[in-house]
């Protein structure tokens, strides 16, 4: 059995730009008399890092047997469902552009009346590419991975000058309500 999670460099560039994004709110919103509560929006964006982090604790599981997407036991079903889909049941990985102009692949099966995508942000994608090879007899060399580190390295370097601007922010805003 292979186990694939998300990359922690997406994970973590991911859950650093939320809070680098909603941290702020709170003390903006004491600093301008916002009609909504500090506390409020401290509730909100910890039900926020919630959900992030849940939906970034995807994992991928390759057995002899089938393909599986599932989750952690913590986060509910109604959520994020996984799925899976037996070596004898996928047909084709069929390949789709996205809005961006990114490449994107989905399972096909004459069984199945959906198409599944396969993960593709998951540590070790080349590894697990290889195993959906051995396990399909499917062509995979073209496939790649829908977005290079390179690309995350440079949103995790925009979220940390973000992160400065944030407690500048913080700290000015904290600073004239004294």
């Amino acid at each position: 059995m292979n186990i694939f999670k998300i990359s922690p460099l997406i994970r973590i560039t991911l859950l650093s730009l939320y809070v680098g994004l909603t941290v702020p709110l709170p003390f903006l919103a004491d600093f301008t008399d916002a009609p909504i509560p500090s506390w409020l929006l401290w509730l909100g964006i910890a039900l926020g890092a919630i959900a992030v982090y849940a939906a970034l604790s995807e994992r991928v599981i390759l057995d002899d047997d089938q393909i599986q997407v599932t989750y952690p036991n913590w986060v509910p079903a109604f959520f994020r469902k996984g799925w899976s889909l037996s070596w004898q049941e996928i047909d084709n990985l069929k390949m789709r552009t996205t809005g961006q102009g990114g490449l994107v692949y989905y399972f096909t099966s004459a069984t199945a009346e959906k198409a599944y995508l396969l993960p593709m942000r998951v540590a070790g994608f080349n590894k697990m590419v290889n195993l959906v090879t051995d396990k399909t007899g499917i062509d995979t060399v073209d496939i790649r991975p829908l977005s290079q580190p390179w690309m995350y390295l440079i949103l995790f370097a925009c979220t940390m000058i973000l992160w400065f601007l944030d407690g500048w922010t913080i700290w000015t805003a904290t600073q004239i309500s004294v």
